[in-house]
């Protein structure tokens, strides 16, 4: 094929686990014991630019194993497609990822597959803002509004949002965009920390990075709770003693709790004044999440990390059931559809903070949020992603932090691209780390048997 006309040459997968789980980094009440992963794309093209697209979806362990098959499952869909088409409208390769009647029995439009999707539409967006120079995010606050709606499947949406009300938010977010990119690039976007909050911290160890946090200028925490009612209730006294009354300390549950528990176990918590409950039950029971809302109020109802398409997070906003919205980067079919949900909770007026953490997900999303305060919802009132000090130094251009604030990314691409040397040591199960990892915890082989002496 000649490079006049570029096309995708290749795609390859890469299962990338972390040993997070041995310091207990991560961990919550639904899963003590994680070990943050990333089912891993890479997209390579015969371009003359040498440009590659990387894109992947989070798991924590053993579901790498089915996440990168599912992966691999639509690769022949990428591989062969021109370069130039594929970049200028992403949209096309996610309705037909989305729209393989075979694959789609799997879902549809949910789990597995549906991250998959994600990744490889993620993979695409990376090679798009690459090849135009930009950062994610500065590619969408830059685009025409006509173009992003022709991005977004309103299909199953339109009783809440139709594509002209879509062009009309997207035409408003345009009006002194100009002013807030340059307030973004000198002041970056607000952060929570997550980190101090891990269910299996020691509570010296909580105190010491709730008071770590606050020094470097975050103005939320977030703690773990739902495994025991008394843990909790000490862990919260302490992160309060050491934060003081003006730090916000939200919550999170990670769907721990039937709807009568979630409502018992967080107003048993309100002294503490949390900010928000997330993921209080189950993230498919929208109705569940409304009662509870109804509750707990004056404390917010926060979910979005688990939520599976953007026709349950329209139904959690129709019915009222949530005061925060939380997007994850990897969680549903990439950014089209995460597109889609930012235009929702625009609609709804209801605040976007993101899920963050893991592995990448803070590289990812911000370039969400970003997008939506330059070009979209135009603040950042009560809008703040969340933070996790874990495993950015993998990452060619992994996200700054300064005074408690992501700094805006520069670099072209979604800043989704890990470095070849982390991808070649912690490949599963055969990478250097992994390697060394079973040799160093393998029984000491038993010295041979020898014939007794005549």
């Amino acid at each position: 094929m000649s490079r006049n006309h570029p096309r995708v040459t290749a795609a390859h997968t890469y299962d990338i686990r972390f040993p997070t789980s041995r310091e207990h980094d991560g961990s919550d009440a639904m899963n003590p014991d994680p070990d943050y992963s990333a089912a891993y794309v890479v997209l390579s093209t015969d371009a003359d630019d040498g440009l590659t697209g990387h894109g992947f979806a989070f798991t924590i362990g053993r579901g790498n194993d089915v996440q990168v098959a599912a992966i691999e499952a639509l690769l022949p869909y990428v591989v062969g497609r021109g370069v130039e088409q594929l970049c200028a409208d992403p949209g096309s390769l996610s309705r037909d990822l989305i729209g393989d009647s075979q694959l789609r029995w799997l879902g549809p439009e949910k789990g597995v597959i549906h991250m998959a999707v994600g990744a490889v539409v993620n993979a695409v967006w990376d090679l798009a803002a690459k090849r135009a120079g930009k950062p994610l995010w500065r590619l969408l606050a830059d685009a025409d509004p006509a173009w992003l709606v022709s991005q977004v499947d309103f299909r199953y949406l339109t009783d809440a949002l139709t594509p002209e009300d879509a062009l009309a938010l997207l035409r408003r977010g345009r009006s002194g965009a100009a002013e807030r990119t340059e307030r973004l690039l000198r002041d970056g976007y607000p952060a929570y920390a997550t980190s101090p909050g891990w269910l299996g911290y020691s509570d010296d160890k909580l105190t010491r990075l709730a008071r770590a946090a606050v020094a470097d200028g975050f103005t939320q925490i977030k703690l773990k709770v739902g495994a025991d009612l008394d843990d909790d209730i000490r862990r919260c006294r302490a992160a309060r003693a050491a934060v003081g009354p003006d730090v916000r300390i939200a919550i999170d549950a990670n769907q721990r709790w039937d709807v009568p528990q979630a409502v018992a176990w967080t107003n048993a918590l309100a002294e503490f004044q949390p900010y928000w409950i997330e993921e209080p039950t189950s993230p498919d029971d929208v109705l569940g999440h409304a009662t509870v809302r109804k509750a707990v109020a004056p404390i917010r109802v926060a979910t979005g990390e688990h939520v599976q398409n953007r026709v349950v997070f329209k139904q959690l906003l129709q019915a009222g059931a949530i005061d925060i919205l939380q997007i994850d980067a990897a969680r549903v079919a990439g950014v089209n559809e995460n597109l889609a949900i930012l235009l929702l909770a625009a609609a709804f007026d209801v605040p976007v903070c993101p899920h963050a953490g893991g592995v990448g997900l803070c590289e990812l999303v911000q370039h969400l949020s970003m997008f939506d305060y330059v070009a979209l919802s135009g603040t950042t009132e009560d809008r703040v992603i969340e933070y996790v000090d874990h495993l950015h130094e993998h990452f060619a251009h992994p996200v700054g932090i300064r005074n408690g604030h992501y700094l805006a990314p520069l670099a072209p691409g979604a800043s989704a691209e890990m470095l070849p040397a982390s991808l070649a040591e912690f490949a599963y199960p055969d990478g250097p780390f992994w390697t060394a990892d079973r040799a160093a915890s393998a029984p000491p082989r038993s010295a041979p048997a020898t014939a007794p002496p005549p």
